[in-house]
């Protein structure tokens, strides 16, 4: 039956042609955006995905940031750590010349307070961004470094933590701790003397007489390079006799060193006393050190005075302990250092990784829609052919009214 209100095959020809039309247009929608996901109604779950791995590449870009600004504070720290180390090390030569009767101990000593004052430059310029962590004011700072999402959506940060160093000068007071020991400096917080082989003998004595140790307080003794520590307790200060009580503990603690030939007696009846002897086969240097409790790492620089042979030979022994304090400092920076690197240069991959899956999963295949286009085109035209014919058809309708 033919029909002037209803052409069947107009209505097919057209449905057909909005269908290739809504094609043609979604995939020119894929060549001018590059993606074939572009919104949440292409293709909700994949859209939804899409968008979560791209705020987390936003997140990783901050952290990028934040691991390369901890590096390079890390960098200035360790910097300074080694150039610490260098002035430390020109300090022990002046020490070692200072060993020397025939030499002017004065112009030494004068020396080695310019090197020391160049230490506390180094040491208060170390900073980046205002944060300095060789001058004690901060104890550890954490470098954010990843960001953790869990399978059930839930999300969380991880941090480096790096360990401040102090090498810092400052906050010493002197407390004559070992002013009646053989060999003491000029402010009585250092002492040595050299124990012969064989029939060497010497005192060290602790003394809390001048001014009262503080939980903290730290008493060290390096024998034969080798060194011994005791810190001061809260239980130490309560005690009627603290410098017997810190004397016993720094025995032990020599004792342990293990080193052959040294003896180390403690008598009750001389408050603080530690007899030393060798009976090795080696000479042995013997130095002490106070250290207050909350003073910089490098406090005991203030102690060197290598004016007097007695000052020499102690500080001889002290530097050491310096040395390696600065030394260790370094080498904690540089250890951070490299793991930041590590963290830094793993972050980026996972990054570029995230780029390339979000890609996968969004992106148009330029190819495969370059050969779509075309045959959608084509099919256009011949989808408009087809709704013309069928346009024309009721036309052959008014021949049977002729």
């Amino acid at each position: 039956m033919s029909s002037i209100l209803t052409n069947s095959s107009a209505m097919g020809a057209l449905q057909t042609l909005r269908g290739i039309n809504s094609n043609l247009s979604k995939t020119q929608d894929e060549i001018s955006t590059g993606k074939s996901v572009s919104s949440a109604k292409d293709n909700a779950a994949v859209w939804s995905i899409s968008k979560v791995m791209e705020a987390d590449v936003k997140g990783f870009k901050s952290i990028s940031d934040s691991l390369s600004l901890g590096e390079s504070t890390v960098a200035v720290a360790r910097q300074a750590a080694e150039t610490v180390t260098d002035l430390m090390t020109e300090i022990k030569g002046k020490i070692v010349a200072a060993q020397e009767d025939n030499v002017d101990r004065a112009k030494i000593q004068t020396d080695i307070g310019a090197l020391v004052d160049q230490i506390k430059s180094v040491v208060g310029a170390a900073q980046f961004n205002g944060l300095n962590l060789v001058d004690g004011s901060n104890t550890t700072v954490d470098v954010l470094a990843s960001l953790d999402r869990q399978a059930g959506g839930a999300i969380s940060t991880s941090s480096i933590t790096i360990n401040a160093q102090d090498l810092s000068t400052g906050a010493y007071a002197a407390k004559n701790v070992f002013g009646a020991s053989t060999g003491v400096s000029a402010n009585g917080d250092t002492a040595g003397f050299q124990l012969d082989n064989t029939t060497g003998t010497g005192t060290i004595v602790i003394d809390d007489s001048g001014a009262a140790f503080a939980a903290g307080d730290k008493v060290s003794v390096t024998i034969g390079g080798k060194t011994a520590s005791y810190t001061v307790t809260a239980d130490d200060v309560a005690a009627t006799t603290t410098s017997d009580m810190v004397a016993v503990g720094l025995k032990n603690a020599i004792d342990a060193l293990g080193i052959t030939g040294l003896a180390v007696d403690y008598d009750s009846g001389t408050a603080g006393t530690l007899a030393f002897s060798n009976t090795g086969a080696n000479d042995l240097t013997v130095s002490a050190q106070f250290k207050n409790a909350g003073s910089g790492g490098l406090a005991a620089l203030s102690t060197i005075d290598v004016s007097n042979a007695a000052g020499a030979a102690a500080a001889l022994g002290n530097i050491e302990g310096l040395i390696q304090t600065s030394i260790d400092a370094a080498a904690e920076f540089g250890s951070a250092q490299s793991r930041i690197d590590i963290q830094n240069t793993f972050v980026g991959k996972l990054s570029d990784s995230l780029k390339a899956g979000i890609g996968s999963l969004v992106d148009a295949n330029m190819e495969e829609a370059s050969a779509r286009l075309q045959a959608l085109q084509v099919q256009q035209q011949l989808g408009i052919q087809s709704l013309s014919i069928a346009n024309q058809a009721p036309q052959s309708i008014l021949s049977l009214f002729r």
